[in-house]
């Protein structure tokens, strides 16, 4: 069955940048707080209590984000992801999905599903379609561990029950793998979400942004997540659905699911990047490692239309050049890059 949204693009102007990728996709940030302090992304002792995060005066409205989608929609946008810190923390959250539901666009959320049993219900009657929540272990002791936090995997799993229980299906679980620390959960979490309305995703371990400590002898490649689970279970690789999919996706023989690998840094994707990232301040960032982003502030609060700001959008993304996973080394590695938190993953 075709996109419903591929044929509304003829309506728009779609636009490229340099190495010929269109934006399709825009990741919201709604605010950079977060209840976990997942080592892989906000250190507790880098996030701690004098940690000075953005004034939440600062944070763009529901109307000014509005603004923003409806402005990439005219470039050609078809997915909006928001994203966070922790989305489910910016209060009335459902009222922004409300607004975008609305424009024709497919409506996914990033959690850690801490509070998702809370917000489950609203968000589907609000016109959201799909969420993926971030899990690293079924193991309490690992997971404790991972996250920094005191929320039992059981609260997690109750979120990701209550997102299947109001349609917002397919769940997909995220799992960040790092050596040393979680990879003996890949098969339980397989195990456990084999039969369900959710596919696993393992994720090998990148160094965004420069407060994680990440190190190359810590990441897991996904062809060795995959030959370890070819050990217990029969799987074949499925075609993408999309060139723009940033998961390899295989499926159980006896249909009773599939999983997912993304390999962002052992067989990079950027040449099929169609992605930008909106900050939760207004800052439009073209590449998840970016050093710095464009400040759209003035233009969201004092353009009355949308087309100055789809045009300083269009002028930014066709500039667009970038391909750090493809040129991983030394020399980029050291440069400064905008922490996950700030802009989603």
């Amino acid at each position: 069955m075709s996109n419903p949204h591929h044929l509304l693009l003829d309506a728009y102007v779609m636009v490229s940048d340099k190495y010929g990728r269109q934006l399709r996709d825009l990741r919201i940030s709604v605010t950079d707080r977060c209840n976990f302090r997942c080592r892989y992304c906000m250190p507790r002792e880098k996030f701690g209590s004098d940690h000075a995060f953005m004034p939440k005066r600062a944070f763009l409205s529901f109307d000014e984000i509005e603004k923003v989608v409806k402005s990439c929609k005219e470039l050609g946008l078809q997915k909006v992801r928001i994203t966070g810190g922790e989305p489910l923390l910016r209060p009335n959250l459902p009222d922004l999905v409300k607004k975008l539901s609305k424009l024709d666009l497919d409506i996914a959320l990033t959690t850690n599903a801490s509070l998702l049993r809370k917000y489950a219900k609203e968000l589907s009657e609000a016109g959201l379609n799909r969420v993926t929540v971030s899990l690293d272990a079924l193991d309490q002791d690992i997971h404790s561990k991972m996250t920094d936090s005191n929320t039992s995997v059981d609260t997690i799993l109750d979120g990701i029950n209550a997102a299947i229980e109001f349609g917002l299906t397919p769940v997909k679980v995220n799992c960040v793998v790092q050596k040393g620390v979680n990879e003996s959960e890949v098969k339980k979490l397989v195990d456990h979400f084999r039969n369900t309305e959710v596919i696993v995703r393992f994720i090998e371990y990148m160094d965004v942004g420069r407060t994680n400590g990440w190190m190359l002898g810590q990441v897991i490649p996904s062809f060795d997540i995959i030959n370890y689970l070819q050990k217990y279970f029969d799987l074949n690789p499925l075609n993408s659905e999309s060139s723009s999919d940033v998961a390899k996706r295989w499926a159980h023989s006896d249909g009773s699911g599939e999983i997912g690998v993304i390999s962002s840094v052992s067989s990079p994707f950027c040449g099929d990047c169609v992605r930008a990232r909106l900050s939760a301040n207004g800052y439009l960032h073209t590449c998840l490692f970016a050093s710095g982003g464009h400040d759209l502030r003035a233009i969201i609060h004092n353009s009355e239309d949308i087309q100055t700001l789809t045009e300083a959008i269009r002028a930014i993304w066709t500039r667009r050049d970038d391909r750090y996973s493809e040129l991983r080394s030394s020399d980029n590695s050291a440069l400064p890059r905008i922490e996950m938190s700030y802009i989603g993953g």
